[in-house]
């Protein structure tokens, strides 16, 4: 038989975990059709991957693309790290659904943070078919957020739901499922997620659960309430009938270092015993999110403009000098030198920056520069805090329950100084953790990033190399595949990828993307793809 592709002989690592073989892949339109000896065989594009290495595409299960793929549909920096699906709607935030309650902060939000996005969609459907008119390069799966459901019902303040208010949450969680979100996530340290209750998170998630769904967290604590915070997300999971994703399990601040251990046991018990629960995680000591969530929640709590208002009273600097000592320093155990200022429309010139060194540039001492800039940028600064350690970040990664997922989002070349990861995160983990450091195999690698998430997901026919699979690719160099990204120069393509194939389509080609050629799919739960 003829094929529309044949990648020749090349090391195939299948995503199983098993190990590697040599092989010929055939590919008839986006589906893998045969493995073996193809030599005797015509396909119209025929890729020599002799001593490369050829993999499924990678699964990035942790994103934040929800609205930065509408500004780069091409997702370069994914691409380029051999990712062909990403799942966005992490951390209880998602476009969707929009209400009267919720939509003019929402767009009011998009025009200052993404001007190029029009939002044309309420519903959550609605959302997942504007993504499908897009065209993105590489597949998308959604989530539905906690957060943006809370907020579509009680706005961002902290009032407890009534009955009625469950009802209609729970109601916005099934109409999301059922139009194909792959469950629910939730963001407990931010607004408004963070004024929940567990039984109320139970009774959202209790919607989806009908679906097949995850619920998928990024928990209330992660530093000294860490295995608080993982009981909480089993809790919420088993009670609610869902299987647990804990996202970019970390141990954040100096007192918390090594707790992961425990954590993971903790994880191992439940996933032991028959419940699906696991976890994802990021191959770097540092973390990233908005400058704003230094803010005391009870400020937070309020729509861009109160919180705006908030900050410039007479004596708003004075009553944060106070809190702040506590919360950031005692709870975070993080300093001003630990968080580095990575993106700020208002003072480029501070990116980069640690926030001692910029207070000390301003002449204002720290506190005066959070504010200066969460005013300057209306609330749009964004930071990296370091805050883990490397034994810690090694100790997770290679943990066999544990995906790898980014974190990042697809963004504009140049613009900020974005964390590294939103370029490096997959190729660092081979560079790293396999073929440097040696904690992991490059089976066991890849099926961290590609088998493993889409069983949780229930992406039954991606993540691994076998017929009747989607033909979702990266083909690489195994010795000098690398992430170049750092702190000070993030914008910066890993090296090393060869090819990448999105649904049988090439869309990079000797380690370039191929113009014009956007072959993703936006995934939807339970409908063929």
């Amino acid at each position: 038989m003829a094929y529309d592709l044949i990648i020749r002989r090349g090391i195939v690592v299948d995503g199983s975990g098993s190990p590697p073989f040599r092989a010929d892949v055939g590919v008839s339109g986006d589906t893998i059709k045969s493995i073996g000896d193809l030599s005797a065989e015509r396909a119209e594009t025929v890729i020599d991957a002799s001593n490369l290495i050829v993999a499924p595409g990678f699964i990035d299960i942790h994103n934040h693309s929800d609205l930065t793929i509408f500004e780069v549909p091409t997702a370069d920096n994914y691409v380029l790290q051999g990712v062909t699906t990403v799942v966005v709607g992490n951390c209880g935030s998602s476009p969707a659904p929009l209400t009267d309650v919720n939509y003019e902060e929402a767009v009011k939000w998009v025009k200052k943070e993404h001007p190029e996005v029009e939002v044309r969609w309420r519903s959550f459907a609605e959302y997942l078919n504007a993504l499908s008119e897009l065209g993105p390069a590489i597949n998308v799966a959604a989530l539905v957020g906690h957060g943006t459901i809370r907020s579509a019902v009680l706005g961002f303040g902290p009032e407890r739901p009534s009955e009625r208010d469950l009802q209609a949450m729970r109601e916005l969680a099934r109409e999301a499922a059922e139009a194909g979100a792959f469950g629910l996530s939730t963001g407990l340290i931010y607004i408004p997620g963070t004024f929940s209750t567990t039984e109320e998170i139970v009774e959202v998630a209790k919607a989806v659960a009908p679906y097949g769904g995850v619920y998928s967290t990024h928990m209330r604590n992660e530093g000294v309430g860490l295995l608080d915070s993982v009981s909480e997300a089993v809790t919420i999971g088993l009670r609610a009938g869902l299987g647990v994703e804990i996202s970019h399990l970390k141990a954040a601040g100096r007192p918390s270092w090594g707790k992961v251990s425990a954590a993971l046991r903790m994880i191992e018990d439940y996933a032991a015993r028959g419940y699906d629960v696991s976890a994802d995680a990021y191959p770097y000591t540092a973390a990233s999110t908005s400058l704003a969530t230094l803010l005391p929640r009870d400020l937070r709590g309020a729509s861009s403009d109160e919180v705006l208002r908030r900050l410039r009273e007479p004596d708003a600097v004075g009553k944060l000098r106070e809190r702040l000592g506590e919360a950031v320093f005692e709870e975070r155990h993080i300093s001003w030198s630990d968080i580095m200022i990575s993106y700020s429309p208002k003072h480029r010139e501070l990116e980069g920056m640690r926030m001692d060194r910029i207070a000390e540039s301003l002449g204002l001492d720290p506190v005066e520069a959070l504010v200066k800039l969460l005013l300057d940028d209306e609330l749009a600064t964004g930071m990296v805090s370091f805050s883990m350690r490397e034994e810690d970040v090694r100790t997770v990664v290679s943990h066999p329950l544990v995906a790898i997922g980014s974190d990042g989002s697809v963004g504009k070349f140049g613009v900020g100084k974005p964390h590294p990861r939103r370029y490096g995160t997959f190729p660092r983990v081979i560079a790293r953790y396999v073929r440097e450091e040696k904690v992991l195999s490059l089976p066991e690698a890849v099926r961290k990033m590609t088998s493993l998430p889409a069983r949780k997901l229930k992406l039954w026919n991606r993540g691994m190399i076998r017929p009747g699979f989607k033909a979702d690719f990266v083909v690489f160099n195994y010795y000098s595949i690398e992430d170049t990204a750092t702190y000070e120069n993030p914008h910066s393509y890993p090296r090393g990828i060869r090819y990448v194939i999105v649904n049988g389509r090439v869309v990079v080609e000797a380690g370039k993307l191929v113009p014009n050629v956007r072959a993703g799919r936006v995934l939807r739960r339970g409908a063929p793809d």
